[in-house]
């Protein structure tokens, strides 16, 4: 029987590409040990990102390229995920109980931005990742009715809210603290104090990603969040139409301006499908997002179809991802939230909660 050489094993393991890292397990530093005893090897795996729904298919793959090797008969593959903080904006301190905060934007309404913020954030949960979702929209609140949830938040001290659960994940919005049909008659200011306080004041527990479904545009509300509020990176959704892509163009530039990377493009309602013959079309145009990713270099996280069973889903306070988990469109949300994660997981980490405070005193 051959010896078995963890450079040989090193050197299988390399032949896979992580299809969301988009590198190889080692040069991404994902392998943490490589064990041989006798004809076994044991590989332990820590991902930076999220990976229930990838994971069988990963580990068939690696055990295929180990036990190729020569005198190799069994493969064990150990998957662990590790989330940690990323860099956010100088100036900015981390919010309590929040690792990473992820803007979900669009430079305009009408293009499904909630939605997809509310499903991303149930996707992130579903794929192993602790996950709170804020409704930052304050004129619109939409995410209580998408969540099934109509109950408000409690105060255990009198000073701070206890987020509301729904799903798994932990959520807030002003829609908790108001009538259904009660019109916030605010002028920018109250917005943007009311903004920070639904962000500062919840008590977050322990959450790897924060998703924040931003109110469309390129106002008050954005450039407080770009500002004050630790953001590791922000997602950008557009149709294919020209007019979406146009303002979401906008929104980006925001965000770049700002310091804060943009992780990439979604591209909803990218076709249309006709829920009696089947039929697909393009009736916003074809390919707007991936263009737009393309020429501002960003990348394309994926496409959702126009299609009714995810309206009717959000609207009955289920979204697809929970409605649906083993069907085609929660599968879509799945992928596009891997990729968000995988690519936020790539940027620099956040030190600064490691390093001790210093204090100068006048003895």
């Amino acid at each position: 029987m051959a010896d078995i050489s963890r450079d040989l094993v090193e050197t299988a393991i390399k032949e896979y590409i992580d299809p969301y890292l988009q590198k190889d397990l080692v040069s991404a530093k994902v392998v943490k040990n490589i064990q041989i005893e006798g004809n076994t090897v044991t590989v332990d795996l820590t991902f930076g990102y999220p990976t229930k729904g990838y994971n069988e298919t990963l580990t068939n793959q690696l055990k295929a390229k180990i036990g190729a090797l020569d005198g190799v008969g069994a493969v064990n593959i150990n998957i662990n995920q590790k989330m940690v903080a990323h860099a956010v904006q100088k100036g900015v301190n981390p919010i309590e109980g929040v690792k990473n905060i992820i803007a979900v934007a669009s430079g305009k309404g009408g293009v499904g931005k909630s939605t997809t913020a509310v499903n991303l954030a149930l996707a992130l949960s579903a794929e192993g990742a602790n996950v709170g979702l804020l409704d930052a929209d304050i004129y619109g609140p939409s995410q209580p009715s998408m969540l099934g949830v109509k109950q408000k938040p409690e105060s255990k001290d009198g000073n701070s809210l206890e987020p509301v659960m729904s799903y798994h994940i932990q959520s807030m919005s002003i829609g908790y603290l108001i009538e259904e049909d009660t019109p916030m008659i605010w002028r920018g200011p109250m917005v943007t104090q009311a903004l920070e306080q639904l962000i500062k004041d919840t008590r977050w527990r322990e959450l790897d990603y924060l998703v924040v479904d931003l109110p469309p545009g390129t106002g008050d509300t954005q450039l407080t969040l770009a500002q004050k509020i630790p953001v590791s990176g922000a997602v950008i959704i557009t149709t294919p139409q020209d007019i979406s892509l146009l303002d979401a163009r906008k929104g980006l530039k925001m965000f770049e301006k700002v310091n804060v990377p943009v992780l990439g493009v979604i591209e909803n309602m990218s076709t249309h499908i006709c829920s009696n013959c089947g039929h697909e079309e393009h009736i916003f145009g074809q390919g707007g997002g991936l263009r737009m990713a393309q020429e501002t270099e960003v990348d394309f996280l994926g496409s959702l179809p126009l299609e009714i069973s995810i309206r009717e889903n959000t609207d009955g306070g289920k979204p697809s991802v929970v409605a649906e988990p083993d069907g085609r469109i929660a599968q879509i949300y799945r992928e596009i939230a891997r990729r968000v994660s995988a690519k936020l997981s790539l940027q620099a980490k956040d030190y600064t909660t490691k390093f001790p405070t210093i204090k100068v005193e006048n003895n």
